[in-house]
């Protein structure tokens, strides 16, 4: 989950802050939506253009009778590994469609508890899992953002039937992790990872073990995605008054946590491989590293280490436009880059979850780079496009453009760079005046249902607003202003690469100057 501390919360406030924020959600929600605009003429058509390409891929599926947000492009249907985290993200849009790319998969799930890996046009699948950002996780920040009882108590029903159904087909092998048996599995079309394996169970039964090719597999991503559901359940059952199962989800979280980190990572590596069944790591370093830290899974002393040796590596991960499919010094990177390639291209879903980790392990300065990285190639193409080179930054010209989770980077990024975010029970106020998002930049927010954030550019600075009322200025550099909802300040945050000194006024006080280093925290 984006920008939350997962014990933190497992601690105390999950009933009261759902309480909090709790009403119905209704599609009419959506005509108080976030207002941007800038002077710059290429950054503004690129966001409306993405914002269109987002309402164009509203649409009605086949067995739901509500409209979801599709991929997009070369596909006609909402995926599990992506599909409700995209709606999580578009949500502030469109409140109902988050809500549906949710409830789409709760109202196809079987009886024995499978959630299908896709709702398409042709059919609702079931032949893999693919599984990336935990269904449950998104469904519980959507419900805790809106207040929502009844997507909180079908969350939660449902993710616990498919937890079950995980472990009674997925842990054959007996270790607690969660086993791959094909490609689809974790969504890597043509990747070196699975090279040789079938892309699909037989008879597209995902219960069915293909034969010999050394299945199944410990998967490191797969089993990271059952630990941040675990967590998001234990924090569904607390809102739900279920001491007893938060507990028991809590504990479990933790079991698989620490599994993973035993079996499947290589210290002297810096990364995690799948385990075949005959106990040989498959020893491709691949955006499995993302994955595993985008539910938080690893301590910070061993995402430290995997920063250093991998991940903000420039021969490894943290490419010119980060982070590649397979790392650039893997033998296996697949070039020529070809379509639909997790054998190396940078993958649009890959910088749409980087937030999700960056965040939590405390890198907002390097997240700014991949973001604006991301936003000029975007500018560039503007077609919106499933992936890119990651040493030039040229999308793949193959098949349709229109590919959501590309609109939605440009549209996350632009309010991640400069402009105000709302975080639980905090805003957030990233001051950031070298972007062309904040030339002549204007952003706000709704909030609370009848409160709203605005921040306003001008050749200086910042002025920062809630409600009208005057909440800072900020002058001569690029900061992270982190507010109360009243627009009380509680911390600066080093968001740029360099250390910046910058000159804030709050209300009713005389200016003063800050110094933040990159990634600082100072509390105000």
């Amino acid at each position: 989950m984006s920008g939350v501390n997962r014990r933190d919360f497992l601690q105390g406030g999950a009933a009261a802050l759902l309480a909090r924020y709790r009403r119905p959600v209704h599609p009419a929600d959506a005509g108080t939506t976030p207002q941007f605009s800038t002077t710059d003429a290429g950054w503004q058509s690129t966001y409306d253009r993405a914002l269109a390409v987002l309402a164009g891929n509203v649409q009605m599926l086949p067995r739901f009778d509500r409209p979801v947000l599709i991929e997009g492009a070369n596909y006609a249907g909402v995926w599990l590994e992506c599909g409700p985290h995209e709606g999580l993200v578009y949500r502030r849009f469109r409140p109902d469609v988050a809500r549906n790319n949710h409830l789409t998969f709760f109202a196809l799930q079987r009886e024995d508890g499978q959630i299908p890996a896709n709702n398409k046009r042709t059919e609702a699948g079931l032949g893999q899992i693919q599984m990336v950002v935990p269904i449950a996780a998104t469904a519980w920040e959507l419900a805790r953002a809106t207040g929502d009882d009844e997507l909180l108590q079908r969350a939660y029903a449902s993710c616990s039937r498919w937890d079950d159904w995980l472990m009674r087909y997925r842990n054959t092998r007996g270790t607690g992790l969660v086993e791959g048996f094909c490609t689809y599995d974790t969504g890597h079309d043509n990747s070196p990872r699975w090279a040789g394996m079938p892309n699909q169970c037989p008879g597209k039964d995902a219960k069915v073990l293909p034969p010999d090719h050394g299945l199944p597999r410990l998967c490191p991503d797969l089993s990271s995605t059952v630990y941040g559901g675990r967590v998001a359940l234990a924090r569904m059952a607390r809102a739900l008054g279920k001491q007893g199962e938060e507990d028991l989800w809590a504990e479990r979280a933790e079991k698989i946590r620490k599994l993973i980190i035993e079996k499947l990572y290589v210290p002297e590596d810096g990364a995690f491989y799948d385990l075949d069944a005959h106990g040989r790591f498959i020893r491709i370093r691949s955006d499995v590293l993302s994955r595993v830290c985008g539910e938080h899974v690893v301590t910070q002393p061993i995402f430290e280490s995997m920063w250093q040796k991998q991940l903000h590596n420039p021969a490894a991960f943290w490419a010119a436009y980060p982070l590649p499919s397979i790392a650039l010094d893997d033998p296996s990177f697949v070039r020529p880059i070809p379509a639909n390639s997790w054998g190396g291209a940078s993958q649009a879903l890959t910088a749409l979850r980087a937030p999700r980790w960056l965040e939590h392990y405390g890198k907002p300065a390097q997240l700014a780079f991949l973001m604006k990285r991301w936003c000029e190639a975007i500018q560039r193409d503007g077609t919106f496009r499933q992936q890119l080179d990651p040493a030039t930054g040229v999308f793949t010209e193959a098949g349709p453009p229109g590919y959501s989770p590309a609109a939605l980077v440009m549209i996350d990024f632009t309010w991640r760079l400069a402009g105000i975010r709302e975080e639980e029970d905090s805003l957030e106020w990233n001051v950031r005046p070298d972007p062309l998002a904040a030339h002549g930049g204007r952003f706000s927010i709704p909030f609370d249902r009848h409160h709203s954030a605005a921040m306003h550019y001008d050749s200086k600075g910042a002025t920062l607003s809630v409600d009208d009322r005057h909440v800072a200025r900020i002058e001569g550099g690029t900061v992270r202003l982190t507010t109360d909802r009243s627009g009380r300040p509680r911390r600066f945050t080093g968001i740029s690469e360099k250390t910046e000194e910058i000159s804030v006024r709050f209300a009713a006080e005389p200016a003063r100057k800050i110094a933040v280093r990159p990634n600082q925290t100072v509390q105000l």
